[in-house]
């Protein structure tokens, strides 16, 4: 990529399409470009989308993920409570534009997510008493669930987070309510629920620190299981909420390869790099941790120093650089969220720190990782 052409990209993109300046030769010139077309010929660059986002109509962000990514994720519209709040009446008016947008964009859509532990309203695992639900109605209330959102959205969602975070990290299955009550086939069944529906769908397991030796073992080897079952699992999802620090992009290397030997699709789900001082000693995604704030677990109020900022374009440089020696294993790569500001890193796992871990800043500014990964591509 020229000088030239990254200036342009630097200085015009906020001035003539993020503020709006209409009909200019600079805003069509940006308007055609974003990493997206960078990586055309390697995979999808994708992002997800907030509720607000979508429901607050933000013309800003929205025209930059129009012109930046062709794959989009709903961050947390089609999740079980935003859908169903209490398990009653169906709520598809956030669903619906997210759909809308996506097709308007012709952009390739995600369905996130069918079945998880969590957002999930409690009577969904209660009989009509309040009591404890069998396993055959609640079996019956999966196939419910599954069949009405996979059926209103088929032909225009592309792809399915069908079952979500079922492994812990040690490899051993997740003991939620689903497991505890159906059993370990629930995965199975509501990855035969959804091709039921819609067989031309692209199916996914997903899951967090898939870089972790012992889960990436226990997942491969489901994945081939299900596999030689005949279960429809497309591809594996490896969300990839990173750290600064770690881990290291052999672990991630390995798993792609795993995935590969396996016979599935790799999608990166839900990319970001934690900068902030770590909490504990492993990473997780897992969203019911907290942690109490201290001043000094949240350093960067006033903005991220230099050096650290370099240090998160490097890191964002050598994670894609492994994306793209396997870019033939690789459908896909989501980040989980567009701007700094709207990242859930600025509450998870501590509420009200100053987070930076994606590839736009607060004012919608491509960041210098941003660049990193398009010099890649030069």
């Amino acid at each position: 990529m020229s000088i030239s052409r990254r200036s342009l990209i630097k200085n015009s993109a906020i001035a003539a399409v993020l503020l709006g300046i209409k009909n200019s030769a600079i805003a069509k010139a940006v308007e055609r470009t974003g990493i997206k077309d960078f990586y055309k010929d390697d995979f999808r660059i994708g992002t997800a989308l907030s509720t607000s986002t979508l429901m607050k109509n933000n013309e800003a962000l929205l025209a930059l993920v129009a012109r930046e990514f062709n794959a989009i994720t709903p961050e947390n519209c089609m999740k079980w409570e935003a859908l169903k709040p209490k398990d009653k009446e169906w709520d598809w008016t956030a669903a619906d534009k997210f759909v809308e947008f996506g097709q308007k964009n012709n952009m390739y859509i995600v369905g996130h997510n069918l079945v998880w532990h969590s957002q999930v309203p409690e009577d969904v695992f209660k009989n009509e008493k309040g009591g404890a639900i069998s396993k055959e109605n609640l079996t019956l209330k999966m196939q419910n669930h599954i069949t009405n959102l996979v059926s209103r959205y088929k032909g225009k969602i592309h792809a399915w987070d069908v079952v979500n975070e079922a492994v812990e990290d040690d490899g051993s299955w997740r003991k939620s309510p689903w497991h505890n009550i159906m059993g370990e086939n629930f995965i199975a069944q509501a990855f035969h629920i959804a091709n039921d529906v819609d067989s031309k769908a692209h199916l996914i397991y997903n899951d967090y620190n898939t870089e972790s030796p012992a889960k990436r073992n226990f997942i491969v080897d489901m994945v081939k299981r299900f596999k030689k079952q005949g279960v429809p699992i497309h591809g594996v999802g490896m969300q990839e909420h990173l750290s600064i620090d770690g881990p290291g992009v052999a672990e991630i290397e390995a798993t792609l390869i795993a995935l590969a030997g396996a016979g599935v699709r790799a999608h990166i789900t839900e990319l970001d790099v934690d900068v902030l001082p770590s909490v504990w000693n492993l990473p997780t995604a897992e969203v019911s941790t907290r942690f109490e704030y201290t001043p000094e677990r949240d350093p960067y109020i006033k903005g991220l120093p230099k050096n650290t900022e370099e240090k998160l374009a490097k890191r964002y440089e050598e994670i894609f650089k492994v994306y793209l020696k396997h870019h033939d294993k690789i459908e896909r790569v989501t980040l989980w969220g567009t701007a700094d500001s709207e990242t859930w890193l600025n509450d998870f796992p501590i509420r009200g720190r100053t987070n930076y871990p994606l590839l736009f800043d607060r004012k919608l500014a491509p960041k210098p990782a941003y660049f990193r990964l398009l010099d890649l591509k030069k």
